[in-house]
């Protein structure tokens, strides 16, 4: 690290706090990150899934391929540096689940924007593992990322460098003044809020339209007959290597507990993933989180208007996984270099 370079405060070690730690070492600048220590985050939990053709409407993601080049390269070198994999490509098959989703694909698949990402012959589905396994598509450049394996060996690493720390920090813990940050004693040019659904709390933020969804994985055993693809009709499935696979997801939109589901979601889940598969599934376990979620915005970034030394990244949703790299290495470039942010994804122009 270069002792002369600003060192930074980065709250919260999920997968937008990692990927900011992960861009200041590319760059030698010293950081420290702190994090709750929580076992259930909705980055622990969360699949991983990078896909690019999305949603109900049959749409490609946003700045799909961007976001995934950059995705592609940063968890390519971490996995690099820390001598373990953590990123996987993987064909992905969207299955169509009635009439009407049949008739808007076929209108969809036309698009130019598709083409890219359109596997032009894939294998067939086993029609004893899958229900109706005829009616869909794959898609190429797809991926998972094993986001607990992830998260564990970067704040291992951390660790190493004294750079990681367990602490509950609260907005009043931490103060600013015109020449930078004070948390526990110690000074920092810039703090950067990176908490997840909790940044709602934050008295300098209250006025982020936060819609935060809880959200529920299973973790299922079925026998899949060698099938590794991501499999997708009204719920995902993920095979993971290890005999297991994971379905999802839920949304509540409105929950008490941030670990806790309600009872009809989680049994809907489970019914919709007895209509596509045709063998018995097991579920060996379930985990519920709170997804971050900034309503009409896909994720928002950049300094406080009045406090310049207190920065935020957060609302990356469902899509952590695939935008956190490409995010925080332009939020670190602006807060280094006084670089222009998206005005999409900019803070201070997207006050409401």
């Amino acid at each position: 690290m270069q002792p002369s370079a600003p060192r930074i405060l980065i709250i919260g070690q999920g997968l937008a706090g990692t990927a900011l730690a992960w861009r200041l070492w590319e760059r030698r600048v010293p950081f420290v990150i702190v994090d709750r220590d929580e076992p259930l985050t909705s980055s622990k939990v969360a699949a991983g899934l990078i896909t690019p053709i999305t949603g109900m409407r049959l749409t490609v993601s946003w700045r799909y391929a961007t976001f995934y080049r950059e995705a592609l390269r940063f968890y390519r070198a971490c996995g690099k540096r820390l001598g373990q994999r953590f990123f996987f490509p993987r064909g992905y098959v969207r299955l169509l689940k009635d009439d009407k989703e049949i008739a808007k694909w076929e209108k969809r698949r036309r698009d130019p924007d598709m083409q890219p990402f359109l596997h032009r012959q894939p294998p067939p589905l086993n029609a004893g593992v899958i229900h109706q396994p005829d009616h869909g598509f794959q898609q190429r450049h797809a991926a998972w990322l094993d986001t607990t394996a992830y998260l564990e060996a970067s704040r291992r690493f951390f660790e190493s460098l004294n750079a990681w720390t367990a602490a509950d920090v609260q907005p009043a813990d931490v103060s600013d003044d015109a020449d930078g940050i004070t948390w526990s004693d110690q000074r920092f040019s810039h703090v950067i809020w990176a908490q997840g659904w909790r940044g709602a709390r934050h008295p300098l933020f209250d006025w982020v339209p936060f819609q935060s969804a809880l959200g529920t994985i299973l973790t299922v055993r079925a026998d899949l007959q060698g099938e590794k693809r991501i499999l997708n009709r009204g719920c995902w499935l993920l095979p993971r290597g290890d005999g297991t696979l994971r379905a999802g997801s839920t949304y509540e939109w409105t929950f008490n507990d941030p670990n806790t589901p309600s009872a009809a979601p989680v049994q809907g889940l489970e019914a919709t993933l007895r209509t596509l598969l045709r063998v018995p599934a097991e579920v060996l376990a379930t985990q519920t989180a709170v997804r971050p979620i900034i309503k009409n915005r896909q994720a928002l970034m950049g300094t406080h208007p009045t406090h310049p030394h207190v920065a935020f990244l957060n609302g990356l949703g469902s899509k952590g996984s695939l935008r956190a790299p490409w995010l925080a290495r332009h939020l670190v470039e602006h807060l280094l270099e006084g670089a222009a942010l998206d005005p999409e994804l900019d803070l201070q122009q997207n006050q409401i």
